[in-house]
């Protein structure tokens, strides 16, 4: 129906989102998931602004693939303005069909009536009726009807105000709520004896070396290894002496980590066309070329993945904290031949990833483990190697990049062409399980190269590779290999990251070549008042005008409005390289649109900077041409609590705009920043990520000039 949101039109049924019980309180579902990024609190919000409740009278359902609508991944900041947008909506008009059975029983016209705390009164307050009193008359299981007016921003009592998160009590007071928490009746433990490397195939393995007081099975399929036990120390003990008795058989699959962009540069390749325009190389007097890269990442979440599955007959139940249950669903099926109406996968926070980590792997381990234990749970936990080891890793990037300036010192020609592998290989994308376990199988199905969302999705290797400024001739294409060595999938930003670093870098290079100081030939290029904005907010709370030109701290910007269509982010860092490379400070302005929680949102950006200053500064994937060998914390460091910088943010509160994302505004932007301080500072650019004391040594012994 022209005018719903997206949302809503995908799943109209209005009892798919919501319910009204006898007592007035709302329970709400919702396609998307909670991460850690606070956005069952927003939503909190939008809908106890539409119906004129308490929040406190709204509880928050998980999703779930058999009673709540398919709102796709959480993913690409899309949460706030996707499921925001259809909870307002969906809510307006069950607000309008409570309105209308009030006006029935009160005789009295919709227009005389008024809606507080879940009351609706007449006027004159003589009358009324609640919600709960109503919800027996307010048939609920219809389609939404045509779009209903939501409220004009200046009746919103909640949205643009920092209500308490309703997830973190529980967390802060240690009340069990995540999956490793899960404890279902007659549940079993389960362990995966996972292989040593990619390219690795089970030989042979003497099952009764699975076998210890409390194993309940050993399972074997193909290269599939595990155990279900009673108790987790069983298990762990049990799947010890498996691993010790396995023979593999190895093969050096794996690139050499040295030469990245030469081993994204040998193809085949997909050639991804992002801009053309005008003749890139006329009027350019002065001309700059440079490549940037960065490494694989891992998602390192702090808490391993897990999975709960359980068999009952034909039918599968699944507990995962997939940032997709539907797509989960998918992939089960797929791999497995069932239909999806006999699987049920309900979500369950775990520790929060932004991106595609091992959670949907962890769930397809403990379904493929449940199978041999018909109905009883099996919970199944990976180990800390398993994470850094077999998650989906952020695909490598470099971006070739050539530039000029006219004889006025303005842009006016920009070439780049990016090198990635894909980075979506969600479950069931492409028509695929894209499980790890079912590439193990005896009839496996192997995982496929990794693609990327659509354009219009936002793009992938890709996105934000489109500098944000006016550059009259500009030819930027993307390369995205057709074959990998490494399995990679969406790691938060996707292709933004490295794309944003390279553009922001290659900017700051160009305004060294014109004498320009960094802010003001930036605001030379930029026609859109909303980035200006941004840049100048950030600047004037950081100080920017004042900086102090001490020899061992640098100054340095980044800016970019990720995906081109979403948030507006400017970051003003200021690194110190004395003894050791530190991030001191981070000062960051953002532009969403509407603000519905501002601490959300600041809570988004800080965080989302500190990853960033991780990745930018610290974080490598390790291997050599057989094994990965960044398997703990120690080969795979990531900042430290005493390395955190000091952030500050600035929000530029937009009421009468759209809302947009914020979780993925800031890591492109504070990359780039990054990399410009320690340039501005050492008088080196390091433009190959993470910006390491080794790097800079290498970058002084190659004669990298800022």
């Amino acid at each position: 129906m022209t005018g719903l949101p997206k949302d809503v039109l995908a799943n109209p049924r209005l009892s798919a989102w919501l319910s009204v019980g006898a007592d007035g309180t709302v329970a709400l579902r919702i396609g998307k998931v909670e991460l850690g990024q606070g956005i069952l609190t927003a939503l909190v919000q939008i809908a106890a602004d539409e119906l004129d409740v308490d929040p406190a009278a709204i509880t928050m359902l998980a999703a779930h693939t058999g009673l709540g609508p398919d709102e796709g991944p959480t993913a690409g900041s899309m949460s706030v303005a996707d499921a925001g947008a259809a909870v307002r909506q969906v809510c307006a008009q069950v607000r309008r069909l409570f309105l209308d059975a009030a006006s029935a029983a009160l005789e009295v016209d919709p227009a005389d009536l008024r809606v507080d705390d879940g009351r609706i009164s007449t006027v004159d307050g003589a009358r009324s009726l609640t919600y709960g009193e109503l919800a027996a008359a307010v048939d609920l299981d219809r389609d939404a009807g045509p779009p209903v007016e939501t409220k004009p921003y200046d009746q919103l009592r909640l949205t643009g105000t920092s209500l308490p998160r309703i997830d973190l009590p529980d967390k802060v007071t240690g009340v069990p709520r995540f999956l490793s928490d899960l404890a279902l009746p007659g549940q079993l433990w389960g362990r995966v004896v996972r292989p040593p490397s990619p390219g690795a195939a089970l030989v042979a393995v003497d099952a009764a070396a699975g076998q210890a007081p409390g194993v309940v099975a050993v399972v074997r399929d193909g290269s599939f290894l595990g155990v279900v036990a009673e108790t987790e120390r069983a298990a762990d003990l049990a799947v010890a002496g498996l691993r010790a008795a396995a023979e593999w058989r190895e093969e050096a699959t794996l690139p050499d980590e040295d030469d990245l962009a030469g081993y994204l540069r040998a193809g085949p390749h997909d050639d991804l066309p992002v801009d053309e325009a005008g003749t890139p190389g006329s009027g350019v007097v002065t001309s700059l070329t440079a490549t940037y890269s960065r490494p694989f990442l891992a998602h390192a979440s702090m808490s391993p993945s897990c999975g709960a599955a359980r068999w009952d007959g034909d039918r599968l139940h699944v507990w995962s904290s997939s940032q997709s249950v539907f797509g989960l669903r998918t992939g089960i099926c797929l791999a497995l031949g069932l239909e999806p109406g006999g699987v049920v996968v309900e979500h369950v926070e775990g520790a929060g990833s932004y991106g595609h980590n091992a959670a949907d792997d962890a769930a397809f381990d403990a379904v493929l483990l449940a199978r041999s234990v018909p109905g009883r749970p099996v919970h199944v936990r990976w180990s800390r190697q398993d994470e850094l080891s077999w998650a989906p890793f952020g695909s490598a990037q470099a971006v070739d990049v050539t530039a000029g300036l006219d004889s006025a010192g303005r842009i006016v020609s920009w070439e780049a062409d990016v090198w990635s592998q894909g980075h979506t290989s969600r479950p069931g994308f492409r028509g695929t399980p894209a499980l790890l376990a079912a590439a193990h199988l005896a009839e496996p199905h192997p995982l496929a190269a990794p693609g990327d969302p659509p354009p219009e999705r936002g793009a992938g290797s890709t996105r934000n590779a489109r500098p944000g400024y006016a550059i009259a001739a500009r030819r930027i294409t993307g390369h995205r290999l057709r074959e990998v060595a490494l399995r990679s999938s969406s790691l938060r930003t996707l292709g933004a990251h490295a794309n944003v670093f390279a553009i922001e870098s290659m900017v700051d290079e160009l305004a060294q070549a014109a004498g320009a100081d960094p802010l003001e030939f930036r605001l030379a290029h930029l026609d859109d008042e909303r980035g200006r904005a941004v840049l100048l907010a950030a600047a004037e709370r950081a100080g920017w005008s004042g900086r102090a030109s001490d020899g061992d701290v640098g100054w340095g910007l980044g800016y970019a409005r990720y995906k081109d269509k979403g948030a507006w982010c400017a970051v003003v860092a200021e690194v110190e390289t004395g003894t050791e490379l530190r991030v001191r400070r981070l000062t960051l302005a953002v532009d969403v649109g509407r603000v519905v929680s501002p601490d959300g949102v600041r809570n988004q950006i800080e965080g989302g900077a500190v990853q960033s200053a991780s990745w930018t500064m610290a974080e490598r994937v390790r291997f050599d041409h057989t094994r990965i060998t960044s398997t703990d914390w120690e080969s795979y460091p990531i900042l430290r609590f005493r390395q955190a910088p000091r952030v500050d943010v600035v929000l530029l509160d937009r009421p009468e705009e759209p809302s947009l994302g914020a979780g993925e505004a800031a890591q492109g932007p504070t990359a780039g920043a990054l990399g410009n301080a320690v340039a501005a500072a050492l008088g080196i650019r390091v433009r190959d990520l993470p910006i390491t004391a080794e790097r800079v040594v290498s970058a002084i012994q190659s004669g990298d000039s800022p």
